[in-house]
């Protein structure tokens, strides 16, 4: 892995991997929904799409038609703390996939007639996630966890935001977060010296200005929403405080969710699905953020199955609390994560987004051999340690379905251990 600088300030990693033909090259900005106000939710991602749009010497059909014409592709997204911009493409083609993606990213013209077309296409994007309400019920999870924190603010805003934005609280908004400092770009493939040539020739006049990003840590408030739909199933979320990116060594946690709900053998499903059939969907993930973390499990199942998944979940979190994990369940996890790790390195976007995500948000990096090192060192009271976060508060629960009645019957601060 190579990390350098450009005179700018900008930071480049780079990492070249010979015996491929490809290259991943992303640009990656520490700015997102978290970044935003109540009254300018939406503006990360509005943004985002929007670089899409067209420049003075690109129109979006032409972006389209580059990318489709040398057998590659770009594309973008934007999470709650940072947003990324990334084309993968033939070795030979990275000079015009980089010096398209430099002038979408400095020159998007933000014209008035594009940017009325996408907020209606940003409008039906909102309408078919409130259409999906196992998608649905993660971004209220979060609100119930985080409340008016902009952690707990969706990603694509709202329909009244949206309407009242102008190219220029885009311009406005681009000049406070995307600068150098908040800039990192990410390239990994078959590359060569030539490289840096490139980049210092489309980034070297990237200018300083505005703001570092800055966050204040949320609470962790453990409330509970209900949103009524009509659907079949109940859709719910239980949610409990994780680990942030911070933390000297997330393995623990890893291992932890594989064996509550990371995997076809972890507790949930074998449980939930396989031994009562109470669910098609059942399984739990960690969420990492720059100061804080949240651990969450999903179910979707019938209205009259609810109560029932809910007090084998219940159940289940609290042997995990009393007992910790089984040594069977670290050793597996162990294998599995290393497994999964080994994989994703055959890649090029993956390491591209690995290499990008971690010096944007921490500025550390680890060797595979390092990586294998801590999963390996991971010892039972590493686990029994970190439940003594997971069960500190009362969990945030949300759902999506018919009545909440079932839900009141839970006190949430049950899990909190003395």
């Amino acid at each position: 892995m190579i990390k350098y600088r450009l005179h700018n300030g900008l930071r480049v990693v780079m990492e070249q991997i010979p015996t491929c033909r490809s290259v991943s090259f992303g640009i990656w900005v520490k700015t997102g929904s978290r970044n935003e106000k109540q009254e300018n939710n939406g503006i990360s991602h509005f943004i985002e799409h929007m670089l899409f749009k067209g420049t003075e010497r690109h129109s979006a059909k032409d972006i389209a038609e580059i990318f489709d014409g040398i057998g590659g592709n770009v594309n973008a997204f934007t999470s709650k703390e940072y947003t990324c911009y990334y084309a993968k493409v033939l070795d030979e083609h990275l000079p015009l996939a980089m010096d398209v993606l430099a002038d979408m990213f400095f020159n998007s013209t933000f014209d008035e007639g594009e940017l009325e077309k996408e907020k209606n296409v940003i409008f039906e994007e909102i309408s078919m996630y409130e259409d999906t309400p196992d998608d649905l019920v993660h971004d209220l999870v979060a609100k119930a966890a985080y409340g008016s924190h902009a952690l707990g603010y969706t990603i694509l805003g709202t329909q009244d935001n949206l309407s009242g934005m102008r190219p220029d609280d885009l311009r406005n908004y681009m000049k406070h977060f995307y600068n150098a400092e908040n800039t990192v770009l990410s390239i990994a493939g078959n590359i060569d010296d030539n490289v840096r040539e490139l980049i210092e020739q489309h980034f070297g006049s990237f200018v300083q200005s505005g703001v570092e990003t800055d966050y204040d840590a949320p609470d962790f408030l453990g409330d509970l929403i209900f949103h009524a739909k009509k659907t079949e199933q109940n859709h719910i979320c239980l949610s409990l405080p994780g680990l942030s990116l911070q933390e000297e060594n997330l393995y623990p946690m890893v291992l932890l969710n594989n064996a509550i709900g990371g995997g076809m053998s972890s507790r949930l499903f074998q449980e939930i699905r396989e031994k009562r059939g109470l669910a098609y969907s059942v399984y739990s993930y960690h969420s990492s953020h720059i100061d804080s973390g949240m651990f969450t499990i999903y179910t979707g199942t019938a209205p009259k199955q609810t109560e029932e998944v809910l007090k084998v979940t219940l159940e289940l979190l609290h042997d995990i609390a009393v007992k910790g994990m089984t040594e069977g369940e670290l050793k597996k996890g162990k294998e599995q994560l290393k497994g999964s790790l080994i994989l994703s390195l055959e890649s090029t976007g993956s390491r591209m987004n690995r290499l990008g995500k971690n010096e944007l948000m921490t500025g550390k990096h680890y060797s595979l051999d390092e990586m294998i090192e801590r999963i390996e060192s991971v010892q039972m009271e590493h686990v029994r340690e970190l439940t003594k976060t997971l069960f500190s508060a009362p969990f945030a629960l949300s759902m999506v379905g018919h009545s909440d009645e079932v839900l009141q019957g839970f006190r949430r601060d049950q899990l909190v251990t003395p």
